[in-house]
């Protein structure tokens, strides 16, 4: 029996959509990190309870790290993107947590800078704080082992196996990858972007939608191992609408909008890899989106007309999506 909802909300579902396209679906899967870390740092000393954790967030990693507080004695302070909406401003009210959102911005780019500029302002005010660094910090890998260890179990261990997930803070889908190479170094890790988002140098390519939060960012971020992926692709808002609003209506997920984009590239990926088994990562529910996808539905594309724009250099990057072999390679520059 689980001591705290927290527990109950990290635990991850596998769900077999056909014989070898699997969904690893979270109810918000930033808690699963976040309460490993917090317990990591009550372990280790480095804060007491009562002390106040503090973190930049667009939306879950908020949510994540006010339940890890909640079930800590933890103090929490967020700084919150302009996409953190009315339902979460009102859990993390209710929670305890203090929330400071970010004057409307129509630039998400600048909106994560600014969020980062108020963190170093906070933490001057405060030097007691703990900022969390999420983004930064790979204590945020720790709770990922035992997501790993039950993909391998589920998926029947030793099978070839390719992993795909929004890169975001590179917290997940590293760890996941670090953790299931222990046994398996062919496992195959698939990143995904959006269009503008710097980490794999596809800043140049604006989406004239929006960069889809949580999976990109504007800055670089310490916890994303480069080296970590073999293929990425970069896929826009109206793909990433077509691929949620056919995962939904084709299987029942109900899922956020960075879960459609990386069944888009989970889709492509099965179908050039006949001998692999493929899980991609949904990181939360739909709720949020349900006016900006969901409800925009009758405009969704079929999945089955779209194809990635293979590219071999970044400057050959094109809306609506893209797709590159990474190889593995270091530093944020692919190997030919």
């Amino acid at each position: 029996m689980d001591q705290h909802i927290a527990e109950a909300i990290g635990r991850p579902d596998l769900i077999r959509l056909d014989d070898r396209l699997v969904c690893l679906r979270f109810e918000s899967m930033k808690v699963v990190s976040a309460l490993a870390a917090v317990r990591h740092l009550l372990d280790t000393g480095v804060v007491r309870r009562g002390d106040t954790l503090l973190d930049s967030s667009s939306g879950i990693y908020a949510y994540a790290l006010a339940l890890a507080c909640h079930r800590h004695g933890m103090r929490c302070h967020i700084v919150g993107s302009t996409t953190v909406d009315h339902t979460l401003c009102a859990q993390l009210a209710v929670l305890g947590a203090t929330l400071e959102r970010m004057e409307p911005c129509e630039d998400l780019k600048l909106d994560q800078k600014r969020r980062v500029e108020r963190i170093h302002e906070i933490l001057a005010e405060h030097p007691g704080y703990h900022w969390m660094r999420q983004y930064h910090d790979d204590i945020h890998y720790l709770g990922y082992r035992a997501v790993a260890e039950r993909i391998r179990r589920s998926t029947g261990g030793g099978g070839a196996l390719t992993l795909v997930g929004g890169v975001g803070s590179g917290a997940s889908t590293g760890a996941l990858a670090r953790y299931l190479r222990e046994d398996s170094p062919d496992v195959e890790l698939v990143g995904v972007q959006p269009f503008g988002s710097v980490t794999f140098g596809a800043e140049h390519v604006a989406d004239p939608e929006i960069i889809i939060a949580g999976i990109g960012s504007s800055i670089p971020f310490g916890n994303v191992s480069h080296a970590s992926y073999d293929t990425l692709h970069w896929i826009s808002f109206d793909a990433a609408l077509a691929g949620s609003v056919d995962l939904l209506r084709r299987h029942a997920v109900f899922a956020g909008l960075s879960t459609g984009a990386g069944y888009l590239a989970a889709r492509w990926e099965r179908s050039r890899a006949p001998e692999r088994t493929v899980v991609f990562i949904a990181a939360d529910t739909g709720h949020r989106y349900v006016d900006s996808v969901y409800a925009r539905h009758g405009e969704a594309a079929a999945v089955d007309s779209l194809t990635p724009h293979q590219v071999t250099a970044r400057a050959e990057l094109a809306l609506p999506w893209s797709r590159m072999r990474w190889n593995r390679a270091p530093g944020g520059r692919p190997l030919r």
